[in-house]
């Protein structure tokens, strides 16, 4: 994606608050529980002004982070994967800003379907591309073990890669089940794939350095 993408992520964040501001009520949603009933709500004008401010603060980061890493020099072997990365969670971000406003403003949606599905496919964009990334203090699998050696850096990134696609594809499908199962699977199988990664990046490098 191009270099844009991100400032036109916040432009439509930006514009949408700025419809919904005069049409939404004082207290608006900002979360649902696990039985997709509302939980949880947040003021009107910090709840449209936050989230656009939150991707242009992220923006920012993720531009500054390759500036400050040690390993900088490796952000080019894989700038358009890194891109990518950014471009993804920023474009989550905003899918839920508009989510939000949508239900807020009386459109029938299933909020916590949409999150699901949205979460789901996070996962599976970052797992095709995470083996393409190259060993970095900032993005990526980093572990001791990664870290001190490229060749486990590589290994767990492929790895890893498959297991969050898996856990991206089994998230879409888990957002068609009941809410109570929905949500707490995603977190769960997130968190299976992480600790995964977490472990085959042990065993690669016991492997590695026994070599």
């Amino acid at each position: 994606m191009r270099k844009w993408y991100p400032m036109a992520l916040f432009v439509v964040a930006a514009a949408a608050s700025i419809y919904a501001y005069p049409r939404l009520p004082d207290r608006v949603p900002t979360h649902w529980g696990v039985h997709g009933q509302i939980d949880g709500y947040g003021s009107k004008w910090m709840t449209l002004i936050l989230m656009p401010l939150m991707v242009l603060g992220l923006w920012g980061l993720f531009r500054v982070l390759p500036t400050i890493d040690p390993r900088r020099e490796n952000y080019a072997r894989f700038a358009d994967a890194y891109d990518l990365i950014v471009n993804s969670v920023l474009s989550l971000l905003v899918a839920m800003h508009l989510l939000i406003i949508a239900a807020t403003l009386g459109v029938p949606i299933n909020v916590s379907r949409v999150a699901v599905i949205a979460v789901g496919l996070l996962l599976i964009v970052i797992g095709n591309v995470l083996p393409r990334a190259r060993p970095t203090w900032f993005v990526g699998i980093r572990t001791p073990w990664t870290l001190s050696n490229d060749r486990v850096w590589e290994r767990t990134h492929r790895v890893g890669g498959y297991l969050m696609v898996i856990a991206g594809v089994l998230a879409v499908c888990f957002a068609f089940a009941p809410p109570e199962v929905a949500g707490p699977a995603v977190g769960v199988l997130g968190a299976a794939a992480a600790l995964g990664s977490v472990v085959y990046s042990y065993v690669a490098w016991k492997q590695e350095t026994s070599r």
